[in-house]
């Protein structure tokens, strides 16, 4: 991790002082610090799904060891962590120590600096799990708390904190969204038996994770044959509570998606965009604009939609993060070009067998092993008798 965003000198200063020191007042020391930094992740958390394109953030106000007030962002547009925790202060915040996972923002966008509200609460200190890579913050925030002379500690939980902001941390950098794979397959590989049938590979909580990660990005983005196969709406479905539907992204070189499609027609239910390239027929393309869907004419590659350009376009639509379906050739064509960032793939103990039945990446295939695509930082979890392999994609 960066060592800018994490603040590892102060992290080795503490662990030096730490070691130095005689013993348990120092750990009991550093555990309260880390346990107001875990309630403040805990707080951010509460934001997922609500806030894109910007980050999860909560905030703790603590005095004499004591938790006075306590936010977090609740949505896009709102109120941000600190304002929050100020609000909800049950006593005087002067001279407190407020714990956030973010670095206080310093500029106005859709609310005034958070670090001026810091300011002007006069508090004491402020502990900050990580920094902001963002341009317009970057250590301006800690610059104005420094300045009007609070303290400022950094690298609580940063890690933690910068794998639930990753997609924030990539988009806010490079203006492109954070692309998550998610494959479903047999044990022996394979979404679908020699006949097509597919429901259900997975297990009802492997499929209820899905919907979750649906309900956590921005986007979900499929190509045309899986929308002329299956006839998806690409909605959020949660049990108990209500969910939060994608942007549907269509990548359609040649503008084949069917016009009776449910996809484009349900502008009332969620945002539609379809991909084109120039080869696409004008008619058709008026035809679905007219049924109330965005079209995006990218460049093509080899007659095809140059996805590294449609990214770029979708992030100038403020898209963040996007949920890759497939089917399979467009998976094959996302690792091939490079813009899938993570893979998650749910694996059911299930054998199905035949050479024809598909599995979860097509296309013209890698031809050398040393050649393929690796991931990183795995982490595996158990669903009922499902498993799901989560990874990060090694960029070569």
């Amino acid at each position: 991790m960066d060592a800018f965003l994490c603040g590892y000198t102060y992290n080795l200063n503490a662990l030096n002082s730490f070691f130095n020191c005689s013993g348990l007042f120092v750990f009991m020391q550093m555990s309260k610090e880390y346990q107001y930094m875990q309630r403040a992740f805990e707080l951010a958390q509460k934001g997922i799904g609500r806030v894109n394109p910007n980050p999860l953030v909560g905030a703790v106000i603590v005095r004499d060891n004591e938790i006075i007030g306590e936010g977090y962002h609740e949505y896009f547009g709102g109120p941000h962590a600190e304002v929050n925790a100020f609000r909800s202060a049950t006593k005087l915040v002067e001279g407190a120590t407020m714990y956030v996972t973010l670095e206080p923002c310093s500029h106005y966008g859709k609310t005034p600096p958070c670090a001026e509200a810091i300011v002007k609460h006069k508090i004491a200190k402020v502990v900050i799990g990580m920094l902001d890579p963002n341009p317009l913050v970057a250590g301006k925030g800690v610059k104005i708390l420094e300045e009007n002379g609070i303290e400022v500690e950094f690298g609580f939980l940063c890690e933690e904190l910068s794998e639930l902001n990753r997609v924030f941390l990539k988009y806010i950098q490079k203006k492109t969204p954070f692309v998550v794979m998610k494959t479903a397959m047999t044990l022996d590989g394979k979404i679908a038996s020699y006949t097509g049938d597919s429901r259900w590979v997975s297990n009802d909580k492997s499929r209820r994770r899905v919907h979750e990660l649906r309900n956590e990005l921005s986007a979900i983005m499929v190509g045309v044959n899986t929308v002329i196969a299956d006839d998806p709406m690409l909605t959020t479905r949660l049990d108990g509570k209500e969910g939060r539907n994608p942007i549907r992204i269509v990548v359609d070189s040649k503008a084949r998606i069917p016009l009776q499609s449910k996809i484009l027609n349900s502008s009332d239910v969620a945002k539609t965009i379809v991909a084109l390239t120039e080869n696409a027929d004008a008619r058709k393309i008026k035809q679905i604009e007219d049924l109330g869907n965005l079209v995006l004419q990218i460049k093509s590659r080899n007659e095809r939609v140059d996805l590294q350009n449609l990214l770029v376009k979708l992030g100038q639509e403020g898209i963040d993060g996007i949920l890759l379906e497939g089917g399979a050739s467009l998976n094959f064509s996302a690792l091939q070009t490079g813009i899938v960032d993570e893979v998650i793939s749910f694996i059911a103990p299930k054998i199905i067998g035949g050479a024809s039945a598909k599995s979860p990446v097509g296309g013209e295939g890698i031809e050398f092993m040393k050649d393929a695509i690796e991931l990183q930082n795995i982490e595996i979890h158990q669903l009922g008798k499902d498993l799901m392999l989560t990874g990060k994609i090694i960029k070569k």
